[in-house]
């Protein structure tokens, strides 16, 4: 394709960000949902905390319905994927039509998540439509680049989640395996000392997350 402008440079990455957002932050929900229906309302509070979004919901009927679908909620899994989404429409010519294609049908699976009794089947739809999205990336889009800024982004806001999520030392030091040479073979602009100190702080015996999440976003300006 030619050089790759600063603009569609970072409009790859955070559609990569925002559509690993979406995809991890379903699956962490579509765990809980189960707890959180039989349970009293101390659950939900602690899936805000944990995810660092603001607790603005007044009861878990309240969360269960307007975390996923409520676009007005700037931490709302839909404005999450409206966002993907307007990322990948100027990428159009970029990252084709297949791959555009992909994002708009999570989209009406969301839709019809939010009008459904057990929006989890169309949920999971979504998540299929993401892995999808991922595979056509990978098999129609012939820049190398191009592949590696969107995975670099993917990869960055995965490990961001992680550290949130405070998960197991052998789940964070694999994805900053998977990160690094997708942020090298990338031509994005990096941080070496915040790379470094990233694959340094997981060689910890004892993972220090907030040091993590605080270091993974200086990766990349």
């Amino acid at each position: 394709m030619g050089i790759i402008s600063v603009e569609q440079v970072d409009h790859l990455y955070w559609l990569g960000r925002y559509s690993e957002r979406v995809y991890t932050t379903l699956q962490i929900f579509a765990k809980s949902f189960d707890v959180m229906i039989d349970s009293a309302d101390e659950v939900y509070p602690k899936y805000c905390e944990a995810l660092d979004i603001p607790n603005i919901y007044e009861s878990k009927e309240d969360f269960l319905k307007r975390y996923p679908f409520d676009d007005c909620i700037p931490d709302s899994i839909i404005s999450n994927l409206n966002r993907a989404y307007d990322n990948a429409i100027v990428l159009r010519e970029t990252i084709g039509s297949d791959a555009l294609s992909y994002i708009q049908l999570a989209l009406y699976a969301m839709n019809k998540a939010s009008v459904s009794d057990s929006p989890l089947i169309e949920l999971q739809q979504i998540v299929d439509n993401l892995y999808s999205f991922w595979g056509i990336i990978d098999d129609q889009i012939e820049s190398e680049q191009i592949r590696n800024i969107i995975k670099a982004g993917k990869r960055i806001e995965r490990i961001d989640l992680y550290a949130r999520l405070e998960l197991d030392k052998v789940f964070l030091e694999r994805e900053i395996r998977r990160m690094i040479p997708r942020v090298l073979r990338s031509g994005l602009k990096y941080n070496k000392s915040a790379l470094d100190s990233v694959c340094s702080l997981a060689n910890d015996s004892i993972l220090n997350y907030n040091e993590i999440l605080l270091t993974v976003e200086k990766i990349v300006a």
